[in-house]
C-alpha cells in the first residue's frame, strides 16, 4: 500500500483553476486549453475554471478545488471578473497572493496565468496593471508565468480582436488555441 502511495504521489497532477476563460465558455470545456495541455503532458490535467468566478470566489473554493486532489502543479488564472465588478487592485492581488500562499504550503508548483485581453479600453487599462503586478510577484518568489494575454496582440500592440467573440472578452475556439500556444509544457517538469 505505501509503494501504492508513492506512485500517486509521483504522478503529475494539474489543477487549473480560474473562470470561464479556464473553462472554456461558452463552447464547454472540451474546446479549452485545459483540454488542450491535457493532450501534450503525461498525467492528470483538472478543469477547475466556473464561469463568472472572480479571485475571490476562486480563494473561497481552494480548498474543494484545489487542495483536495494534492495536486503537484497549479495554474491560477483571474482577475478579469473582478476588474468587471470594480474590484480593487490590492484585493485581487491579496486574493492571488492568498492562493499561492495556500499552495506553496501544501508543496504545490504554483504557474501564474496572465489574464487575456478584453477589448474594453477602461478595463485592459485595468488588466495591463494587474498583468505587470503579476509578472513582479511571480519573479519575487521565482514562479513561472504563462503569458496568455501575448496570444491577444498583435505585433504593434493592438488587440487582437477577431480572436475575441462579440462581447470582446472571451475567446473564440481558435483564441483558445491561440493561448495554448502560449503554454510551455516544460514548465510542468
Amino acid at each position: 500500500m505505501t509503494q501504492d502511495r508513492d506512485i500517486q504521489t509521483m504522478q503529475r497532477r494539474i489543477v487549473c483553476l480560474g473562470d470561464s476563460i479556464t473553462y472554456g465558455f461558452p463552447f464547454g470545456s472540451s474546446a479549452s486549453w485545459v483540454t488542450m495541455l491535457a493532450g501534450v503532458v503525461e498525467g492528470e490535467v483538472i478543469n477547475q475554471g466556473i464561469n463568472g468566478n472572480t479571485t475571490g470566489d476562486m480563494l473561497s473554493r481552494f480548498e474543494r478545488s484545489v487542495l483536495r486532489y494534492e495536486p503537484t502543479h497549479l495554474v491560477l488564472m483571474g482577475g478579469i471578473n473582478d476588474v468587471v465588478c470594480g474590484e480593487s487592485l490590492d484585493r485581487i492581488s491579496w486574493n492571488i497572493r492568498s492562493m499561492v500562499e495556500k499552495a506553496r504550503q501544501a508543496g504545490i508548483k504554483v504557474i501564474l496565468g496572465l489574464p487575456t485581453a478584453v477589448d474594453y479600453p477602461p478595463w485592459e487599462q485595468l488588466l495591463v496593471r494587474l498583468r505587470d503586478w503579476m509578472r513582479a510577484y511571480a519573479g519575487e518568489l521565482d514562479l513561472p508565468i504563462i503569458n496568455f494575454a501575448a496570444a491577444f496582440y498583435d505585433e504593434e500592440g493592438h488587440i487582437k480582436s477577431e480572436l475575441l467573440l462579440a462581447d470582446g472578452g472571451h475567446p473564440d475556439t481558435t483564441g483558445y488555441q491561440a493561448m495554448f500556444a502560449q503554454i510551455n509544457p516544460s514548465i510542468f517538469e
